[in-house]
C-alpha cells in the first residue's frame, strides 16, 4: 500500500505542524542562534511554539525569536545531534533563587 498524497487525504501520512513556528532565539557570534532546551529528563530538544502569544506566555515578552518551518528548524538543529522538537511547552520553572550564605558557626575553645 502506498502513502496517500497529502493532497487527497484530509489527513497527511506525516503529521507536521501546520503554518509557521516561532523559534526562541538568542544572540550568537553570526547573528540569531535557536536556543536548545532540556527535556525534563534531560534529552535536548529544540522547541517552537504556533503563536506568538503562546512564546511571550512562556519565555515572557523579551525573548526574541524568528519564524521557521519545521523542516527548517529540524534542519538547523540535526547538526548539533539534537532530533527531538518540543511544540507550545506549557510550564518553565523559574530560574533557582540564589542560596543565601550562611555564616559559620563561632569557633568554641576549650579549656
Amino acid at each position: 500500500m502506498t502513502d496517500p498524497l497529502c493532497g487527497e487525504d484530509p489527513e497527511p501520512a506525516d503529521p507536521t505542524p501546520a503554518g509557521p513556528l516561532f523559534v526562541p532565539v538568542r544572540p550568537g557570534p553570526s547573528g540569531c542562534v535557536a536556543r536548545l532546551f532540556r527535556t525534563p529528563l534531560g534529552e535536548r530538544t529544540a522547541v517552537a511554539f504556533t503563536s506568538v502569544r503562546a512564546l511571550t506566555a512562556t519565555l515572557g515578552p523579551d525573548q526574541a525569536w524568528i519564524m521557521l518551518a519545521e523542516p527548517a528548524l529540524r534542519a538547523l538543529t540535526a547538526p548539533l545531534g539534537v532530533t527531538r522538537l518540543t511544540l507550545d511547552p506549557q510550564f518553565s520553572a523559574p530560574a533557582p533563587a540564589p542560596l543565601t550564605p550562611v555564616a559559620p558557626a563561632p569557633a568554641l575553645r576549650i579549656g
